[in-house]
């Protein structure tokens, strides 16, 4: 098995381009002037306007501000069952054809080649990962072997999916993409298993799966003295424990904020009490 390349290229912020809709370019390319480059997207229709993602890169290449070598693209494959009827592949066909008809699908929309992340957006169980899963899986990864996409993840899985994949002997991932909730510890357990196998942990809905945390006074009072928003104090947690934010937002002064907290170190007390506020 081929060595696995350069980790070192994925950069630590990510922009998310789910709900955007007739927004999606824009926002896309409003992210990009920003400073973002790893870019989220999926070939799923029902929450992502992918072909919209193509449109905003495209502007901002012939702006000449970024080239496609300068970016982290990353797209999913769905199941039928997470689609609504506007599918990206034949329903009918084998989930390997699904899979490879995906990829090709998306490959048009972003105007590329290869991505650099190909995420299998979440197992066909919610309780075990299943022999589909096991197909979509190797289907994926030779479509890694033919140089489509670099390196693959899985999203929306449980630590029950993660240790079943290591029983089945699969390949692991590069990445694993999880909603991180604080009353849930941060999904804690998900987040061990990937640093112990030097997986990294990506997680989404920070903000808005979390406002309790953003309420939090005394999390507030500790944005107000180190002269950072709440959401960069979040965002700082995030980087601090060993997670891959990513952030959504259609706000031009919140992106410049949201990477500027790339610049902002917690001392380890700060990061232990966050990590307790409601786990």
């Amino acid at each position: 098995m081929e060595t696995m390349p350069k980790l070192s290229a994925v950069p630590a912020f990510l922009y998310g381009t789910a709900w955007k809709e007739d927004r999606t370019a824009a926002l896309t390319e409003l992210a990009l002037r920003a400073g973002f480059r790893g870019v989220d997207t999926a070939n799923q229709r029902r929450h992502y306007l992918e072909a919209g993602v193509g449109e905003g890169l495209a502007a901002a290449y012939r702006a000449g501000f970024v080239t496609r070598s300068d970016l982290f693209l990353q797209t999913k494959f769905t199941y039928q069952r997470g689609q609504d009827h506007r599918l990206p592949y034949d329903p009918a066909a084998g989930l390997a054809v699904q899979v490879a008809q995906s990829l090709a699908s998306s490959l048009e929309h972003l105007g590329t080649d290869h991505v650099d992340s190909y995420v299998l957006h979440g197992p066909a169980s919610g309780y075990e990962w299943t022999d589909a899963d096991g197909e979509v899986w190797e289907a994926m990864g030779k479509e890694r072997d033919a140089g489509r996409t670099r390196l693959l993840g899985v999203s929306n899985v449980s630590l029950q999916h993660l240790e079943q994949m290591v029983g089945a002997q699969s390949e692991l991932p590069a990445f694993v993409q999880n909603r991180c909730f604080a009353r849930l510890g941060w999904d804690r357990d998900v987040r061990s298993f990937c640093s112990l196998r030097n997986i990294v942990y990506q997680g989404f809905s920070l903000l808005t799966a979390n406002p309790e945390v953003l309420q939090h006074p005394p999390l507030i009072a500790l944005a107000t003295k180190l002269n950072a928003t709440s959401a960069q104090v979040v965002f700082g947690f995030a980087r601090a424990i060993g997670m891959l934010p990513l952030t959504g937002s259609s706000n031009a002064m919140h992106l410049k904020q949201d990477l500027a907290s790339l610049n902002l170190t917690l001392p380890p007390e700060v990061v232990q009490a966050i990590e307790s506020i409601a786990g």
